[in-house]
């Protein structure tokens, strides 16, 4: 056992004294190679210089190399740097604009409020000076035939059966029911709306009538009297509800009235109290 150990150490000494040789041999051949490449080139032998230029051109390309990642890493590593900067300042842009739309449509809601509140500071004067109501509309109750409104006034404000209904100046509809501090508004587009009317120079007589459709109809005209479009159409007030006067719209070539207000486009109407002659339904 001690013997196998003995010959396993010598076997590693010789090993490494033979790489150790080797290694001089090397080293000594280097040395005495670039002597006779030295001396060569002192003496200006002329097969010295191609070798030389190409031992040259082998450094020179060899220290390219090694240099290049020295160089390429830094340009990689600030690209990537901007790449990273690029990226965050787009998400920033990307966030205050979301911001801006989102502020730009704040602004656009409150102008649409603030011009549907014009309307309250338009009847201001009036409202003190009479007895008009202003009346927000809560739900538009709509079926292919049936067109009612619920506003938030009713009889604790005064409200009754009867009542005409504006929005401005114009007729729209009429009070049908009324709760405590609620009431439905039949509109004039109703097919249960029936309002008599006037119009024209003459001052014809007729019944506007609701369909259901956005312009009611005219009926009970004088016989073979033909419509001319664009005349403005009143309420008679011969049914003993209305006053007279109160402006509806326009006469159309189908026998048909475009209404100064559109019903479906209500946010807030009034409600004159001092309008009323009696109570009817």
């Amino acid at each position: 056992m001690s013997s196998s150990r003995d010959d396993f150490g010598i076997a590693i000494r010789s090993a490494l004294l033979q790489r150790g040789a080797a290694t001089k041999f090397s080293l000594i051949s280097l040395i005495v190679l670039a002597s006779i490449i030295f001396i060569l080139d002192i003496n200006n032998f002329t097969f010295t210089k191609p070798i030389r230029s190409i031992i040259n051109d082998g450094i020179y390309r060899v220290s390219l190399v090694a240099s290049t990642p020295t160089k390429v890493l830094p340009e990689a590593v600030e690209s990537m740097r901007n790449f990273i900067d690029i990226k965050k300042e787009n998400q920033r842009l990307k966030t205050e604009l979301e911001i801006f739309r989102q502020k730009e449509l704040n602004v656009e809601y409150l102008t649409n409020q603030n011009r549907n509140l014009k309307k309250i500071l338009e009847t201001e004067d009036k409202i003190l000076k009479s007895n008009i109501i202003l009346s927000k509309v809560l739900i538009d109750k709509s079926s292919p035939y049936l067109k009612s409104i619920i506003i938030n006034r009713g009889s604790k404000s005064g409200v009754l059966k009867g009542l005409p209904v504006l929005d401005k100046e114009n007729l729209v509809g009429k009070v049908v029911e009324t709760n405590y501090l609620s009431s439905r508004v039949l509109l004039l587009n109703d097919l249960n709306s029936r309002i008599p009317v006037t119009f024209g120079g003459e001052g014809v007589q007729a019944i506007l009538k609701g369909n259901g459709g956005t312009k009611p109809s005219l009926e009970y005209l004088p016989e073979d009297f033909i419509i001319e479009p664009d005349v403005d159409v009143f309420t008679s007030g011969k049914d003993g509800i209305f006053l007279p006067g109160s402006p509806i719209g326009k006469t159309t070539q189908d026998g048909e009235v475009k209404l100064f207000s559109d019903p479906n486009q209500l946010s807030f109407v009034t409600i004159d109290l001092s309008k009323q002659r009696k109570e009817v339904f």
